[in-house]
C-alpha cells in the first residue's frame, strides 16, 4: 500500500511527519493492505495559522482495488490526533465497503445457520 502525505502551506510538511504517517497509516490499516492500493493523506489547518478549537483537519482518500474511492475526514485540536481518528473512521468504512463487495451484509460469519434452525 503506497501512502502519499499532502500538507497545506500552514503545516509544516517535512520528511519525518511524512514517514510518521505513512508507517502508522500502514500498521493502522494492515488488513486492508490487499484491498488498498494507495493512501492520499491530507493534512491541514483550517483556522491558517491562528488557535481554535478542532481547528486541524485530516482528509485520507483511499483507492480500493475494483471500487471507488473511500474519502473520510476528522477535525481535532491536534494534528496526530485527527490523523489517528481519521484513520479509524477510514477502517470502519472500509470494513462497510468491501462487506457489500463481498455480498454479505456485514461481511462477518454468521451464528444463523440452517442446521441451527432446525
Amino acid at each position: 500500500m503506497q501512502v502519499q502525505v499532502h500538507t497545506d502551506d500552514h503545516v509544516q510538511g517535512s520528511e519525518a511527519l511524512a514517514q510518521w504517517v505513512a508507517g502508522q497509516a500502514q500498521s493502522r490499516l494492515s488488513r486492508f493492505q490487499d484491498n488498498v492500493s494507495r493512501l492520499e493523506v491530507f493534512l491541514s489547518d483550517v483556522d491558517a495559522g491562528k488557535s481554535g478549537s478542532n481547528d486541524k483537519r485530516c482528509r485520507i482518500e483511499a483507492r480500493v482495488n475494483g471500487r471507488q474511492p473511500i474519502t473520510v475526514a476528522d477535525h481535532a485540536d491536534k494534528m496526530p490526533v485527527a490523523f489517528m481518528s481519521a484513520t479509524d473512521k477510514l477502517a470502519r468504512a472500509l470494513d462497510t465497503d468491501l462487506a457489500r463487495a463481498r455480498g454479505g451484509r456485514s461481511g462477518r460469519d454468521t451464528i444463523r445457520t440452517a442446521a441451527a434452525t432446525d
